[in-house]
């Protein structure tokens, strides 16, 4: 049988894929659902009451972005590091690490797989919330908002596949994601402007990566934004690359996988 030089990382990728899509229900149609019960709730509550970029966009239509990115980083990192996790607890991760994989292999799959999850979800959350709000979809920049959506979701793969590396049980990774992704996420200017906030918070919401992530996202669909999309894009790039640099060093040190 003839073996194709460099197919088995696209061998992983598929695990990855088929992993997560054999329980859609659990993995994309519950996270859709709960971004429509957020909508839902506080575009109810706050729809008279807050007031965006001077008036100039509705919160409903305000909130939709946010939902959305929200969705892509939360469900791009539950991909990549329970995939992770599960393969340590149930024993199987040596059938990962034996195949002659490179770390960058290995860095691949798992990070595109995590990708893809997080993309569909949040294709899903769109498609769900849209109707809503229907002038959201004239997107007035929509490479902007592919772009940070495509950034977004690796970054949180990465995170996710570190949190996996560093993890040997599942309070260790639930502590990872709520002591550090979902503050990060909540605090990141989903559900509100951060030009609403008393200056100090302000500052401290610049110093969060993920509000970049969130704030460029929105920008590709209003053209409006509480920082520079230039900026944005850069520091999501530069974050992009360090964690990119750090994981690939843990993946070729072995670090936390092998004995």
């Amino acid at each position: 049988m003839r073996v194709v030089e460099g197919a088995g990382w696209l061998t992983l990728l598929r695990k990855e894929l088929v992993r997560f899509w054999k329980v859609s229900f659990q993995t994309i149609a519950a996270p859709v659902l709960t971004s429509l019960l957020y909508l839902l709730i506080f575009s109810h509550v706050l729809e008279r009451h807050v007031a965006v970029y001077d008036g100039r966009v509705s919160y409903t239509h305000f909130l939709i972005p946010g939902l959305v990115m929200m969705a892509v980083l939360q469900n791009a990192f539950a991909n990549s590091s329970s995939s992770l996790i599960q393969s340590k607890i149930t024993g199987n991760l040596i059938f990962v690490l034996l195949p002659p994989l490179s770390p960058t292999e290995l860095f691949a799959a798992y990070v595109l797989g995590a990708m893809v999850r997080g993309l569909v979800v949040g294709a899903g959350v769109l498609a769900v919330t849209i109707g809503f709000a229907p002038g959201v979809a004239a997107l007035a920049h929509p490479l902007w908002a592919l772009a940070f959506a495509l950034a977004g979701s690796a970054i949180l793969a990465i995170l996710g596949l570190i949190a996996g590396i560093w993890a040997d049980k599942f309070d260790q990774l639930a502590a990872f994601q709520n002591f550090v992704v979902l503050p990060l996420t909540f605090l990141s200017g989903v559900f509100y402007s951060i030009h609403s906030l008393p200056p100090f918070w302000q500052r401290a919401s610049h110093a969060n990566p993920f509000f970049y992530m969130i704030d460029g996202f929105r920008y590709g669909f209003f053209g409006l934004s509480d920082a520079s999309p230039w900026l944005s894009l850069a520091i999501v790039g530069a974050f992009l690359a360090a964690l990119s640099a750090l994981t690939l060093a843990l993946l070729a040190r072995g670090w936390r996988l092998r004995p």
